[in-house]
């Protein structure tokens, strides 16, 4: 019975030893490897967005500027028709 208790408990600790080896520090490097591929492409995503916002601000900013453009050119169009319109007026008189 002795004997049968010291091997079971001998099975045990070599187990319990075996189990502690080197295998959490192979499976520590992966979790490490896919850590870093994964902040690489969110930095890579973040730049791209980056980059989209940059150029969709420069679109509205030039937008802007052709429709404050085409408002001034409007305002000078309907000041000269104002004029024309005031000059046959007082022909008239």
């Amino acid at each position: 019975m002795t004997k049968l208790l010291a091997a079971l408990v001998t099975a045990f600790f070599a187990t319990a030893s075996f189990a502690q080896a080197t295998a959490p520090a192979a499976a520590a490097s992966a979790p490490k490897a896919e850590v870093k591929a994964e902040k690489k492409e969110a930095k890579a995503e973040a730049k791209a967005d980056k980059k989209a916002a940059k150029a969709d601000a420069k679109a509205d900013k030039k937008v802007a500027k052709a429709e404050k453009k085409e408002a001034k050119a409007d305002a000078k169009a309907e000041k000269k028709v104002a004029k024309e319109e005031t000059k046959k007026e007082e022909a008239k008189k």
